[in-house]
């Protein structure tokens, strides 16, 4: 498309995401939430709606729905109303969708972005809401039939839809992905797209920049990763612009997006909320959510990443790549953060974090949870640098290797054991110095002539005599000495 012709128009972008909640049992009945189980075998009379059953609360659904409303800094309610969503769902036995409709649990709130070059921007909520999961329609192992599983019928979810405030793929991308860091700091979704534990529908409209009315709103559905929502979006905003400059009109409506070809195609027309016949849930009483609940759950909290980037980037001194790369997963945020409660050398304990550290993990396929080392043990190593006893290369190359192979010594003795402690003192190093500097006079005299760059070469010659055990700062120091004395 025309850049010319894109600029002429805005997006306004929505987005609503379903996520599962890790609970053992589903919304309203005992049965399990287990992923992966053979179809139908999770299911009771309440799950497939058999007369004379009633439904009951689940009350980790609450804590959850309380955590998150916390977490992004809501308002939550105290006095939560259900309410039946009536509409043909093939594979909801019941034939509605318990749900909340006028008391959402959370309501305002917002998740932070930073969109490349730009400050940072608040994704303002408009609400956050329980209701339950619909069974699994199969549509691709028979030729004739639709198959149901209706082990997903009743999994709890919560609803989180922001205002129309999204302006672009590229925010709504950010904000999936802060989401789903944010679900799994607070362990109530394991944030899995691809097997549809968070799931996003996309609202975009366009209109002429400039004008305050919103266009025609157009849902977009089944997208299996951040990566495909960012792009349907893209698609769509193009195609609605297309429709409009060819002087056509757009209609409410569903439409599903194929990865595949990257475009969007029709599925229904839109319903409105009309068409869902709300009315208040008569077999389950409102929730009352008291004070003391929410500051209950508010100290089960974990530090949450937001805080920690503000933290790493304000109090510590990182860059926004370290503090990102260290926050994107919550157990290796924790551990950092027990390992700058060992050393107040941040800056070391980032580089040793995403270098030696992760390196570690990925070679050897393993979470941090089961990274042999304590911090305890990694800031051993920094101190160990700190204090010249060992240069860096050392330290990676040689202590850290030895000490994951057996983590009970320390790095100090590792170091004394291997003879790696570096050699300081001036009086042994000068007479290194001067063995190196007499083995090539010719590049003596060019150094002195302007060639400074030949340092490395000297220094190269001092560390071999030395046995790499040369401090090399100390070392640098004297050769410089040496080489600048008149000769």
């Amino acid at each position: 498309m025309d850049a010319s012709v894109k600029d002429k128009y805005e997006p306004v972008i929505g987005l609503e995401v379903h996520i599962q909640l890790l609970t053992k049992s589903k919304a309203y009945s005992s049965d399990s939430t287990e992923f992966g189980a053979l179809p139908n075998t999770q299911v009771s009379p309440i799950t497939l709606g058999h007369p004379g059953t009633l439904p009951m609360v689940n009350n980790k659904v609450i804590e959850f729905a309380v955590k998150l409303g916390i977490a992004c800094k809501c308002k939550i309610t105290r006095e939560n109303q259900y309410a039946r969503k009536n509409y043909f769902y093939a594979d909801l036995p019941k034939g509605y969708q318990i749900t909340q409709h006028t008391t959402p649990i959370c309501t305002g709130g917002h998740i932070s972005i930073t969109p490349a070059g730009k400050k940072k921007k608040p994704i303002t909520l408009t609400r956050i809401h329980m209701e339950e999961d619909t069974g699994k329609s199969i549509h691709d192992q028979d030729p004739d039939y639709t198959l149901i599983d209706l082990n997903r019928a009743g999994v709890p979810l919560l609803e989180i839809v922001t205002e129309p405030v999204v302006e672009t793929s590229e925010e709504a991308y950010l904000y999936l992905t802060e989401l789903r860091r944010l679900v799994r700091y607070l362990e109530i979704c394991d944030g899995n797209m691809e097997e549809g534990s968070l799931r996003c529908d996309a609202n975009v409209s366009v209109r002429k920049k400039g004008t305050t009315k919103f266009g025609t709103k157009i849902e977009v559905k089944n997208m299996n990763s951040i990566r495909n929502v960012q792009l349907a979006i893209e698609h769509e905003i193009e195609r609605q612009i297309e429709v409009l400059e060819g002087g056509g009109t757009l209609n409410q409506e569903t439409r599903s997006f194929d990865a595949t070809s990257g475009k969007t195609f029709l599925m229904r027309t839109k319903e409105s909320a009309d068409d869902y016949r709300y009315f208040p849930e008569p077999d389950l009483p409102p929730v009352i959510v008291t004070e003391k609940y929410i500051d209950t759950v508010k100290g089960t909290l974990p530090p949450l990443p937001e805080e920690l980037y503000e933290k790493y980037t304000t109090k510590f001194k990182l860059n926004n790549y370290d503090a990102s790369v260290i926050i994107d997963n919550k157990e290796f945020a924790l551990y950092f953060e027990k390992l700058t409660n060992e050393t107040s050398n941040y800056k070391a304990a980032a580089n040793w974090m995403m270098g030696d550290v992760k390196s570690f993990l990925n070679q050897n396929a393993v979470t941090i949870d089961r990274f042999p080392l304590g911090p305890d043990k990694i800031a051993e190593i920094i101190a160990l640098i700190e204090s010249g006893k060992v240069s860096y290369t050392v330290a990676s190359q040689r202590i850290f290797s030895e000490l994951v192979k057996d983590p009970s010594k320390s790095a100090l003795k590792i170091a004394e054991e291997n003879n790696l402690i570096q050699e300081s003192d001036s009086s042994v190093l000068e007479g290194l110095v001067a063995e190196a500097i007499a083995k090539y006079p010719d590049k003596v005299t060019e150094y002195r002539n302007g060639k400074t760059g030949l340092l490395g070469l000297f220094m190269g010659e001092v560390m071999k005599l030395s046995k790499g055990k040369a401090d090399p700062k100390v070392a640098s120091e004297l050769v410089k000495k040496a080489l600048e004395k008149s000769s």
